[in-house]
């Protein structure tokens, strides 16, 4: 044990470094990073008392609170395998999850309890919720005010599994990667040294824990780091601006779909913002009209793009703030542990400026997909992860993402790339969102389609969106239909679900 480096290490070495600092705030809540320990401790204790050892899957299943962050350190003390599940799935797809992990314990928030309830099988042997106790669910006080405060005496190996984290779900049936903490930490110390974090961050985390992007770019390397965390049980705009304000908060991670919510909402001109002093995007393609506008309305907040996926743990590429109007649309270059290029069909690499899928090779990758070992060969093929979005390097070795493959429209025996349209959609004043998707058409194979959501007040009419368009798009791939809708239909992480899209217009 004297060279391990693991998750449930680092909080640990935070707390002697930082012990009286405040490390999380949740509501009324804020525990210092030697109370956060000592409570970490306590849980993982009870939950060993219960029979969780080291090899154990044991679902969370929260929206983002106090528990979610001890439960992911206290079983990450034990050697067990979280896996953190998606709040918004019903219980059919919640089981599915709980099976096909093995899961044997589940922490539930209360509000989820009848999907929990509903999802869980006798397999499913321990089980806690956040919030009173009802029959056969122990509340998550038990564990946490647990007699017993010393570390869990485990041997754990840094490429041990320690987490699996089921994708996004824009795909019909989730894959379960697993991560270590070899791929995590690595990942980690990427995100903090080229995404200049630091140990004096106040930092607004109101993203899903449940993914990703919110838990291994900012949660756990503000944790690592010893920063002050301010857990949002949601990602509500008027909340974080005033949370923003409130905390006089210096960071703040949001997709592109919230950082658009901000920008729209009454309070963003209201509220001082002049704390915030690093911003993030990521998790989907972020519109170059809009980070202009950022750009335009917080100058003095530097801005970072981080591009990744659930299998690398997730950061890949990352474009810094200088390069954001001088790159417009990159995602960067490869990141400080990461080497990424461009292949054909053959997995052959091509030459700059040529479209092709995207792979990566890291100590970030995950293990490989859970009891899945043929997509595993076929994702790590050749040595490389393969990520499955399309894209182009330049001659200087900055990367442009173009699509995912799936989501590359094929009409009339062209190739359109959806982020290209919707690039040029949103340079209509009417237009606050828009996400565009192919559908099938008896004579264009797929017609290029298009779902609008306005500004508050705007008019605009499908013939007045194509005629615009029409002097900024080629024929073949200005749009043949648009939709105007209210809402774009998300998943929790803020990225759009063009399946739905197809489905509504199918």
């Amino acid at each position: 044990m004297t060279r391990q480096h693991t998750i449930g290490d680092l909080l640990r070495r935070s707390a002697a470094r930082h012990p009286a600092k405040t490390a999380i705030v949740f509501g009324d809540l804020r525990q210092s990073y030697a109370d956060l320990d000592l409570m970490v401790n306590r849980t993982a204790n009870a939950l060993a008392a219960r029979g969780v050892r080291k090899g154990d899957r044991f679902a969370v299943f929260s929206h983002n609170n106090h528990a979610f962050v001890v439960a992911y350190f206290a079983l990450a003390r034990l050697g067990a395998i979280s896996v953190p599940v998606n709040f918004m799935l019903g219980a059919e797809e919640v089981a599915y999850i709980l099976e096909h992990s093995g899961a044997t314990g589940i922490l539930a928030e209360d509000a989820l309890l009848p999907v929990a309830r509903e999802a869980v099988s006798e397999r499913v042997t321990v089980r806690g919720v956040i919030g009173a106790g009802q029959e056969g669910w122990e509340p998550f006080t038990a564990w946490s005010s647990h007699d017993d405060g010393s570390e869990p005496a485990v041997e754990i190996a840094d490429d041990d599994p320690i987490q699996i984290m089921y994708t996004s779900g824009t795909e019909s049936r989730p894959k379960g990667a697993v991560l270590s903490s070899k791929s995590l930490i690595s990942q980690y110390v990427t995100c903090m040294v080229d995404g200049e974090m630091s140990h004096d961050d106040v930092e607004v985390h109101a993203l899903p824990l449940y993914h990703c992007a919110q838990l291994h770019c900012f949660l756990t390397p503000g944790i690592y780091l010893g920063a002050t965390n301010i857990v949002l049980p949601g990602a509500s705009p008027a909340a974080i601006l005033a949370t923003i304000e409130g905390e006089r908060a210096t960071k703040l991670f949001c997709p592109p779909t919230v950082w658009i919510s901000l920008l729209r909402h009454p309070d963003f001109d209201r509220r001082d913002l002049s704390s915030l002093r690093k911003g993030y995007y990521g998790a989907s393609i972020m519109p170059v009209e809009v980070l202009k506008e950022i750009a335009a309305r917080l100058p003095d907040v530097r801005l970072f793009n981080f591009y990744g996926q659930t299998e690398m743990a997730p950061v890949a590429t990352i474009l810094r703030p200088e390069e954001q109007l001088t790159r417009l649309g990159s995602a960067g270059k490869p990141a400080l542990n990461v080497e990424t290029r461009i292949v054909d069909d053959a997995d052959r690499p091509v030459p700059p400026g040529t479209v092709g899928e995207i792979v990566h090779r890291s100590p970030h990758a995950m293990l490989g997909y859970w009891n899945d070992p043929d997509k595993t060969a076929e994702a790590f093929r050749g040595g490389w992860f393969h990520s499955g979005d399309l894209g182009v390097m330049d001659a200087d070795g900055y990367l442009s993402v173009v699509d995912r493959k799936k989501d590359m429209i094929k009409t009339g025996g062209e190739n359109v790339a959806s982020r290209e349209v919707e690039e040029a959609i949103y340079q209509h004043p009417a237009v606050a969102e828009a996400a565009v998707f192919g559908v099938p058409d008896e004579k264009w194979i797929e017609a290029v389609t298009a779902a609008v959501v306005l500004r508050q007040g705007a008019e605009l009419t499908a013939g007045e969106l194509i005629g615009f368009l029409r002097g900024r798009l080629a024929p073949f791939k200005t749009p043949k239909r648009v939709m105007f809708v209210d809402a774009l239909p998300k998943n929790a992480s803020g990225k759009v679900l063009k399946r739905e899209l197809r489905e509504a217009m199918a």
